[in-house]
């Protein structure tokens, strides 16, 4: 079979930089076309993931792609990279009779050196292979009857090749002969947005039984902010602490000195469950790269990984039991494993499956993040226990029995990833003007029907918006940012305020060029300021479920989110005049960053297509900009920072530019002159703007 030669990152191609800490990768230099294009971008935290057995991508994406970013548009990474491990042994029967080994398949490690790193990137995928995406929303472009989430990603890749395409040999690699089906799921829910549920599929098929086997994923994990601290250098990596919760199977990482009031937030990796008997759930941590340290040392031969597998860190040294967890709650560079074993064999042409969730919370309570105490990791307890109640699904007492009444779909089979659900999201469309907005919405959550109970229970929408210069304030988290404007909701009921429908109900439905829906609802936001930055978003919400104890439910406010910045409309004629602001421009304005390049004033009352040109007073050019409907300024260093959507919606008539030079200089004090010429009709306006800073 011809084979996908694998990626081959940043730090593993380099030979020259040799124990050296993790830095960021501009170019993942792959050979061939493995994929890791695909990202989760459905719900609050964003993941990215592969066809090789990995996830994240060692930064060389950033900041396009997000590695594990949470909360969504924060820049709060929470991963450098992973991968999936499995090791085990050969044999020639179910007894371990002529076992061989022990050998360790992995997606991704820590070695010691570039020179000798020992292992790692071990998975290869056919041709023609790429990560899949299918979605259980019908109104997504990717939706398919199979999807089981809002967001799956699906691949499969194996183990049993020693040499890539390209002729280089996977070094020191002894395949255990095993493919990997690999699904992942997401939701954009908002008590399940903060987890991605990763479901592996491992099949024999090699000719001998595996014997003793364990399934796990390490994990590089880095708790930083990337908008205040950029990926690179030792520095970044070295501020991790790392847990373990035995009760709900949770590996964990946090910030200990990092970024203090930005990344108060956790990274877990959790086991939900398998398909066959296994002994235990191991959890183990190491300094990346170490190989002096006795006890957090990198395993760095398959002898060594597979003992990490098991659990041990030294000796017979386990978590708790010869190696004290506050140790590790100290600030360090860390690796975390946590596997599941160990599964007495697998015969040849038999799978087992295999479940993990990768998932993040933010702190709760106000203490430092270096306390880690049982109080501080409340949202992260309560985020886990939502995860294996998505992977229990119909097993409500989670005996793994379909015991009577669990038969939700009457299928006679037990079925996993069930979760209540609000009523689908509303389809929005946000009508930018001058100083104020016009949402619709569609009315076809009011036929939502929720899984479990099967009712029609639609109860009312709820509209919110961000305040003006919500992003240059805190962290950046877009949905903690939404501030609730207005509420509607059913009327005849004891539920909620039963304000009825009417004051936002047309009389009948309007529709938009290019798009066929029935848009039955309209709101007016007012006094708005142009050239500021405003999310909006319509959610929908039920009666909730008392007999099944599960309260209201509102669907996600980041599904519809809609990024606009007000401002004047296209000028349809010559008899606006065209115009700067602010202007004066005194330095800095309330709306920018920190920085020189996170500056920017508006031109406004601009035609539809046109040239801007600014000028000295001595007539040199200092800019040209091209305005169109397309193209209103969203490149500049500002948008790049404080906007992690592409989907910025300008008014159309106001262009923005960041004050800095087609020489790539920022301007300096002084007054300008423009010219706005209109590329239809070949009008010329021209005005001038004084900068003080």
């Amino acid at each position: 079979m011809k084979l996908k030669v694998i990626t081959v990152l940043f730090f593993l191609i380099m030979p020259a930089l040799t124990l050296f800490a993790q830095q960021k990768a501009g170019n993942n230099n792959r050979l061939m076309k493995d994929d890791n294009s695909k990202f989760t971008n459905i719900g609050n935290i964003g993941i990215t993931i592969t066809n090789f057995g990995t996830y994240g991508h060692g930064f060389s994406l950033w900041p396009n792609q997000p590695s594990c970013e949470y909360p969504k548009g924060s820049g709060i990474e929470h991963i450098f990279d992973g991968g999936l491990w499995i090791g085990g042994f050969k044999a020639n029967d179910s007894l371990g009779n002529g076992k061989t080994g022990p050998f360790v398949t992995t997606g991704a490690v820590d070695a010691s050196s570039v020179a000798a790193r020992g292992g790692g990137f071990e998975w290869t995928n056919a041709a023609a292979s790429k990560v899949i995406e299918r979605s259980s929303l019908v109104e997504s472009k990717f939706f398919s009857p199979e999807a089981i989430s809002h967001q799956d990603f699906v691949a499969d890749y194996i183990d049993t090749n020693t040499v890539l395409e390209n002729g280089e040999v996977i070094v020191e690699h002894t395949p255990l002969g095993v493919a990997i089906r690999q699904e992942t799921y997401a939701w954009n829910f908002p008590f399940a947005d903060f987890m991605v549920i990763f479901n592996y599929w491992v099949k024999n098929v090699s000719g001998k039984y595996l014997d003793s086997v364990y399934v796990g994923l390490w994990t590089d994990a880095v708790v930083r902010n990337t908008k205040i601290t950029s990926p690179g250098g030792s520095s970044f990596f070295n501020r991790g602490g790392n847990g373990y919760k035995d009760s709900l199977k949770l590996a964990y990482e946090f910030d200990v000195n990092g970024d203090p009031g930005f990344t108060d937030s956790y990274l877990g990796i959790q086991f939900l469950g398998a398909s066959v008997p296994y002994d235990s759930v191991n959890f183990v941590s190491w300094q990346f790269r170490n190989t002096a340290d006795p006890v957090y040392f990198a395993p760095q031969t398959d002898i060594e990984r597979y003992f990490k597998m098991q659990g041990y860190f030294a000796g017979s040294a386990r978590y708790g039991s010869g190696v004290n967890p506050e140790q590790m709650k100290q600030a360090s560079n860390r690796s975390m494993l946590i596997t599941a074993g160990a599964i007495r064999n697998i015969a040849p042409g038999d799978s087992v499956n295999v479940v993990f969730a990768i998932l993040a919370a933010k702190k709760h309570g106000e203490e430092p993040a270096s306390v880690d105490n049982e109080d501080q990791k409340l949202n992260l307890y309560a985020n886990a226990e939502w995860a294996l109640r998505a992977y229990h699904g119909e097993d409500r007492n989670r005996n793994g029995v379909l015991d009577p009444g669990e038969d939700g779909n009457g299928d006679g089979k037990l079925t996993r990833y069930i979760l209540p659900a609000p009523p689908r999201s509303p389809k929005v469309k946000v009508v930018n003007q001058s100083n104020k907005v016009k949402i619709y919405w569609d009315n076809l959550a009011e036929s939502s029907v929720d899984p479990i109970t099967g009712a029609m229970d639609f109860e009312g929408y709820r509209l919110y918006r961000t305040n003006a210069g919500f992003e240059l304030a805190g962290s950046g988290n877009e949905a903690q940012s939404l501030v609730k404007m207005a509420e509607f909701d059913s009327s005849g009921n004891s539920l909620f305020y039963n304000t009825g429908f009417n004051y936002v109900r047309l009389n009948q439905p309007v529709k938009f060029g290019g798009d066929t829906t029935n848009y039955w609802y309209e709101f007016t936001v007012d006094s708005l300021l142009n050239g500021w930055q405003y999310l909006f978003a319509v959610t929908s919400f039920d009666k909730g479920d008392p007999v099944n104890r599960i309260e209201s439910l509102e669907s996600s406010s980041l599904f519809n989110l809609k990024r606009i910045v007000p401002g004047t409309n296209p000028a349809l004629d010559a008899g606006r005049e065209v115009g700067v602001y602010p202007n004066p421009y005194y330095g800095s304005a309330y709306w920018d960053g920190s920085s020189e390049r996170l500056r920017k004033i508006y031109f406004y009352n601009l035609p539809e297509n046109c040239e801007i040109i600014i000028y000295t007073l001595a007539g040199d050019i200092v800019k040209k900009l091209d305005h169109s409907p397309e193209s209103s300024g969203s490149d500049i260093r500002w948008f790049q920072n404080f906007s992690s959507s592409t989907d910025i919606q300008f008014s159309g008539g106001e262009h923005a530019w960041d004050l800095v030079t087609d020489n790539d200089q920022a301007i300096a004090t002084g007054l300008y002159l423009f010219s706005v010429k209109d590329t239809k009709t070949g009008d010329i306006q021209t005005g001038k703007f004084l900068i003080v800073k």
